[in-house]
């Protein structure tokens, strides 16, 4: 038997379908849903279907935007010969907090991660060596996550980056090893940043 009502338990069950929600936290947002207005309500859901139909990504960078290119791609002040490889678009944004950063960016989308049947075809590895390989960088900031799926993807790319003309380096450890890069502060990611070092030197 269910603990709630159908329709109450049927919100909960989707709330409890985003990432990181758990039942309390789940069942609390339903009774709030709850308490809404008709008018709260219906904003509510306008919100969320506005949001799915007028976000897509950069068709060149894979960050999310409301137009064919991004608000960063799109800037003329960017340094195009920078480019940091960042996992998701709340990367990007942690970053852009941070207002120390200039260059572009390239969301691969997620990373390798083979427990979980994700391998390197799923993300836009492919796409970022076209733009190595069409645009003028110099330069590719490695920005992945400090796990070991996101190690595994960093030294992956270094691998497949060796061969071009590109410095390669990585994010210094101010970003604790096992932590989100949504969740670092501004001075600990300005400190990693800055603190960046080349993983493709040749012998």
């Amino acid at each position: 038997m269910a603990e709630y009502i159908a329709p109450l338990e049927i919100l909960i069950e989707q709330f409890r379908s985003l990432k990181g929600v758990g039942r309390k936290t789940a069942t609390r947002m339903a009774f709030s849903i709850l308490d809404f207005s008709n008018e709260q309500t219906e904003r509510f859901a306008n919100a969320i279907l506005d949001a799915k139909r007028s976000i897509t990504h950069c068709k060149r960078c894979f960050n999310i935007s409301d137009a064919p290119v991004c608000a960063v791609c799109s800037d003329g002040r960017r340094d195009p010969g920078v480019v940091c490889v960042v996992e998701d678009a709340r990367a990007v944004m942690a970053f852009e907090k941070v207002k120390e950063y200039h260059g572009l960016y390239h969301v691969l989308g997620g990373v390798i991660a083979p427990m979980e049947g994700i391998g390197p075809d799923q993300l836009h590895i492919r796409e970022l060596l076209e733009r190595v390989n069409n645009e003028p960088i110099r330069e590719i900031i490695i920005a992945t996550n400090p796990t070991i799926d996101g190690e595994t993807t960093a030294m992956y790319l270094a691998r497949l980056l060796v061969d071009y003309d590109v410095e390669v380096s990585r994010l210094a450890y101010g970003v604790p090893v096992g932590g989100d890069l949504e969740y670092a502060d501004e001075v600990t990611l300005f400190r990693a940043m800055e603190g960046r070092k080349s993983i493709n030197q040749k012998p």
